[in-house]
């Protein structure tokens, strides 16, 4: 009957969801579908064993054990249905995305923590509930001055991972999609764990970093207030080059690439060397991945017209070869 009411009531839950326009309610269904069975099941066999005195007997033995876990697989079930419905409100796919990064961090972090205390107690109630281990208990308990010491040695990594993740739910130096720089590496900030954060590198490796070291150590976050960024593009051209040709061509073809953001487009001789004089294009885009493109377009297009229009803007050796002897006497006889 148990099994029957639960089919009933949830096929006609899953009818009702799929014709919501929230998608949610499809989240919450699959996510309770499971635990709300057993939990079902758990109350018809009390029923039944009120009714019946061998079965009341062996179920009192037994509900100590395993009510708490099926609390807390409900509990579990509810926290992540509740944080997956609240991530769908969070779309991280659109051009300004960083309030949604934050409330995907901010859901992840406090489901990661949520998760750990629930298992926690849960796994406490149970073993609790074991005359044994509760002896056990409180025996370490009475003497915990020692093994409290031991065990608070041994824990410190991981708590201080801990509280580091809880530190950074509240301080949010990095989000969900964040494109960082840390080892000298580029990538985007794909999951933060309690204890560690995913880092996904340009070349789809992983790079695996303790939650402390964000905390600790520096490292650059080019998105931590937008995503628009600045970059160049850096020409080294010959001393007697022309340049405002070269800064004209570089506006035309900055101002036709459907790259550039419209905000920043800059041409400026920025250093002056012996063989060599420094061209500094500066430029705008909406994002890392659209400015890597952008400077790359830029670059390629600079020197093919370069090449092709004034190719004498390319740096040369110039050496100076010194006059025949014989000529230079000829000259002195001649003053």
């Amino acid at each position: 009957m148990a099994l029957l009411a639960h089919w009933i009531v949830f096929r006609i839950l899953r009818r009702i969801a799929r014709h919501s326009d929230s998608g949610s309610d499809n989240v919450l269904v699959r996510c309770l579908a499971r635990p709300t069975r057993v939990a079902l099941i758990a109350l018809a066999l009390v029923l039944v064993a009120r009714e019946v005195p061998a079965l009341d007997s062996i179920w009192q033995k037994v509900a100590s054990f395993v009510m708490p876990a099926l609390v807390g697989w409900i509990a579990l079930a509810i926290l992540h249905a509740l944080i997956e419905a609240m991530k769908l409100r969070a779309d991280i796919t659109v051009a300004d995305n960083l309030a949604a990064r934050r409330q995907r961090t901010k859901l992840t972090m406090f489901s990661r923590i949520a998760t750990f205390l629930i298992v926690f107690v849960t796994v406490g109630l149970m073993l609790l509930s074991i005359p044994g281990v509760r002896d056990v208990g409180l025996t370490l308990v009475a003497s915990a001055g020692l093994a409290g010491l031991a065990v608070g040695a041994a824990a410190q990594p991981a708590l201080r991972s801990l509280i580091a993740g809880v530190q950074m739910a509240l301080t949010e130096p990095i989000n969900i999609d964040d494109v960082v720089i840390i080892d000298g590496e580029w990538g985007r900030i794909e999951d933060i764990r309690t204890t560690y954060v995913v880092v996904k590198i340009w070349d789809e490796r992983r790079l695996i970093v303790p939650t402390s070291r964000f905390l600790e150590d520096t490292f650059q976050n080019w998105t931590k207030k937008t995503a628009q960024l600045l970059g160049t593009v850096v020409l080294y051209l010959d001393p007697a080059a022309k340049i405002a040709p070269i800064r004209a061509e570089f506006e035309r073809r900055i101002k036709a690439n459907p790259r550039w953001d419209g905000r920043v487009q800059v041409a400026q001789v920025t250093e002056t060397h012996r063989d060599a004089i420094e061209l500094r294009l500066l430029m705008s885009a909406a994002d890392s991945g659209m400015l890597f493109d952008l400077r790359c377009d830029i670059r390629e297009a600079m020197l093919d017209w370069i090449a092709d229009n004034c190719p004498e803007a390319f740096p040369r050796n110039r050496l100076a070869a010194p006059e025949p002897i014989g000529l230079e006497l000829e000259s002195r006889k001649a003053a």
